[in-house]
Formats: C-alpha cells, structure tokens, sequence
C-alpha cells in the first residue's frame, strides 16, 4: 500500500511540476506526438516528392522553380524611351536612392548641354547624408530624452540611428542644402563602395553616444549642455567619414565638353553653384511623391513621422493613388523624355541573367505543392513584400493605347540585367511597384489638389516603409 500510495504521490508531484513549466494563461498548442504523426500522415513521399527532394539537395530553389514556358527573352522594343547615357553602379552598399536621384537629374543635364556623358558625385553627397542622419539620431535622442527607454519611439531610434537607404526627400533636401559635383571632383572610396563595415562602426559609436546623452540628462544636465554634447560627438562622426570618405570638395575646376569632346567651358564651381548653372531646379518644391499603398486609403496624403534624411528638412510626404493613375503620369513624362525616381520591391520574381521582372518567371507553386495567394495588400500587411530598390524609370512599351511593359535604368553596374536596366512586364509593374517621384507638371490638377489635404501621421515603423531602399 505504501509503495502504491507514494507511486500516486509522484505521478501527481510530476504533473504539478510539468504544469508549472507551462506559462500562465496558455493553451494547448504545442506539437504533441498525436499531432506530429497527423501532420506528418499527410505527407506521402511519393516518387514525384522523392524526386523533387533529390533535385532539391543539390539545386536552388529559384534554379528549380524556372518557368520554362517562359523562359523566351522578354521583346526589348519600347515605344517611347527618355534619352539616357551611361550606368552607374552602387557596388556593395544601398546607396540605390542616391543614385537614382541624381541619375534622374544627370539625364537632363547631359541631354540640355549636349554632353558625351557625365556623372554626378555620389560620395559628396553621401558623405553630408550620414552626418545628417547622425545628427538627426542625436537630435531625436536629446528630443525624447523625458521618455522612457523602452518607449517605441526611443526604441525606435535606437533601433535604426543610421543607415545607408533612403528616399528621394533626401535627394533633394541634401541637394538644396550642399549642392553637387561631378564624380571627378570627389571620386568613389572602398568604403564607399562598401558601406556594412563603416556603417556597423558609425552605429556602434552612435547607439553609445545616444545613450550617453540620456545618462547625463538622468544626472541634470539640461538641453543647453546636451546640445554641446552632441557637437563633439558630430565632431567624432565627420572624422569617421573624413577617413573613410574623404571630406567633401568646397571648391573644384570643371571642363564642360560637347558632343565631340570639344571643349565649351571650363570654371571654377562651388557644389552650390554648379548645381545652380547646370541644374537650378527647386527640388523640394517641383516634385511630387505618389505611391500605390494598398493598405490605405486612395486619394489621401500621408507623412511618415521621422523619415527624412535631415532633421531641418522634410518628413516623407506622398499621396496615395491607385496604380492606373500612376501609370498616366509616368507615361506622360517618359513621352516628354523625363526620367523618374521609382522604386519597388525588385527581388520578387526578378530573373537576373535576363534583366526581367515577370510574376511568370518562376513556378514555386507547382515545384512545392502549395498555393501561395496573398494579394499585395497582405503581402505588404504582413510583411512580405515592400519597397526595397530604387531605380531611374526610362521607357514604357504601349500596345493599342496600353502599356504592356516597362524598363528602368539601374544602378548594378553595365555587365548586370539587360544591358545595366531591367525590363518589367505591366502585371508585375501592378503588383510590386510602389513609389514614383513625378515632376508637377505631368500632376493631373485633381491630383495636385489633394496636396492641400493635412497629411495623415504614419509612424516610422509602419510595415510599408519597414523594408524600405
């Protein structure tokens, strides 16, 4: 009776202990053995997934998932294309939005002077980038210093206090502020062209001064003395990018030649004046940011809440319209031969030895067996996709007052793609692009209006712009 009696006691003691282990107010939902054997009945390993796991454990999965139907090059012929010279190439680093800024503005240079071809200096420019985002980091960290640390806000910031992404309201906010040169004025470093061993170093170093800013605020430091604070910490950053960059150009000779490589000119520049002669375009005002966000509504203007490149400069502001009135804008201006800033979320369905974007490219339901059938308003909900590249729009291809393809000049050296670009069918142009930055005047009126709307506040976490280029 004994043994039996401390038998039970065990069992139970077991149980009790087994329960504990259990958090609070949680259900069944682990994967029991019952379960595990339902689950795993369900998979037959049958010849043709035998098969399949054999070409699987040697071969990628987008190799196998080849659309074989599909597999003809994509017609290269477009009806109208903007006149554009040359391809950049952005290396290993994200600079993407850099590029396509300023390749938007070197094609009308080179088109209105008649030049051979000319490039804009990206390392100037991103050079001013990171020190902005660095002080907008150390601002943003003396602005919230009441809140505290586990605050979204805080932890935001702390989060991302800088990167090498962005968007075309920092092109233009750098650019009225700095000017630009030519790439000959402040060539391309390692470092630049390689930006993750840089950019961990100068988040490292932020992150460490963000919090020694809240310390001292902790112990009574007020604004004032923040604000010191973070110039000596701006003053350790410029030497970072001084060694690794170079320190930007003030002033700089230029030869401007034409066609035939005669010269026309040659003067002296500041970044400010050189953009004033050859440019001179009000960016910040001139231009119009349209997106296709399906999770909100059309029709509306929203503004994410600390995304922007500057901290005196402008939040990322853009009015939400369904891709068909996209696409009228887009035309008109291709037609005017005016290239845009566009971007989308290019690693979907992209074949890279083609240079297409086709949703017809790859078969990974057929080669899995499973359906996958999100619409792009929940890819983006959760997650899935969202803007991720940004490239020059260039050329519309329309077929009996229809566009049925797209091209766009990227910034993955001349050897990548078709010919340095990519080519886009209209059916993958619905489903993954998201941003076009448009000139005013190709703005339908009914459009432009919507701009007097008081923009909706979006948070910079919001998942559209958690994957942003």
């Amino acid at each position: 009776m004994k043994k039996l009696f401390l038998s039970a006691a065990l069992v139970a003691l077991t149980s009790m202990v087994l329960s504990a282990q259990k958090p609070a107010g949680v259900a069944d939902g682990g994967i029991s053995p019952e379960l595990l054997d339902k689950i795993s009945a369900a998979y037959e390993d049958n010849a043709y997934d035998k098969a399949i796991s054999n070409a699987l454990a040697g071969t990628s999965i987008a190799t196998l998932a080849i659309n074989a139907d599909n597999a003809a090059m994509i017609d290269t012929h477009f009806s109208d294309r903007v006149r554009t010279k040359g391809i950049t190439d952005q290396k290993s680093s994200g600079r993407c939005w850099l590029f396509t800024g300023l390749n938007v503005l070197r094609a009308k240079m080179i088109d209105k002077y008649g030049l051979p071809g000319m490039e804009f200096s990206q390392s100037y420019l991103f050079f001013y980038d990171q020190l902005e985002k660095a002080n907008l980091f150390l601002q943003g960290v003396i602005d919230t210093r009441e809140l505290p640390f586990e605050d979204r806000k805080v932890d935001w910031l702390f989060s991302n206090p800088l990167s090498d992404g962005g968007q075309f309201t920092g092109v233009s906010n750098l650019i009225c502020k700095y000017g630009v040169v030519p790439a000959e004025a402040m060539p391309e470093t390692y470092q630049a062209n390689n930006t993750s061993q840089m950019a961990n170093l100068l988040k490292l170093k932020l992150r460490e001064d963000g919090l020694e800013l809240r310390k001292a605020y902790a112990k009574g430091s007020n604004k004032n003395a923040l604000q010191k604070m973070k110039v000596a910490q701006l003053s350790e950053i410029y030497r970072m990018l001084a060694l690794c960059l170079g320190e930007p150009v003030k002033e700089f000779e230029w030869t401007r030649c034409d066609k035939e490589n005669n010269i026309v000119s040659r003067k002296t520049y500041t970044p400010k004046s050189f953009y004033d002669e050859f440019i001179g375009e009000d960016l910040e005002n001139n231009y119009v940011m349209i997106m296709n966000d399906p999770c909100r509504e059309y029709g509306k203007v929203y503004e994410i809440d600390y995304d922007r490149h500057v901290y005196d400069g402008h939040n990322w502001l853009y009015i939400n319209l369904p891709v068909e009135r996209i696409k009228e804008m887009a035309i008109a201006s291709i037609k005017d031969n005016v290239a845009m800033y566009f971007s989308c979320d290019v690693g979907k369905f992209i074949n890279r030895s083609k240079g297409v974007l086709d949703i017809a490219n790859f078969d990974y339901e057929s080669l899995m067996g499973v359906k996958f059938g999100m619409d792009k308003k929940e890819r983006v909900q959760t997650h899935a996709s969202g803007s991720s590249h940004a490239m020059t729009l260039i050329a519309v291809d329309i077929v009996d007052g229809e566009p049925v393809k797209w091209m766009v000049e990227n910034s993955w050296g001349p050897a990548s793609g078709y010919k340095g670009c990519l080519i886009m069918t209209d059916e993958w142009f619905d489903e993954y692009m998201f941003r076009l930055v448009v000139e005013k005047k190709y703005v339908p009126e009914d459009i432009l209006k919507m701009l007097d709307q008081t923009p909706e506040q979006l948070p910079a976490w919001d998942p559209m712009f958690s994957m942003e280029e």
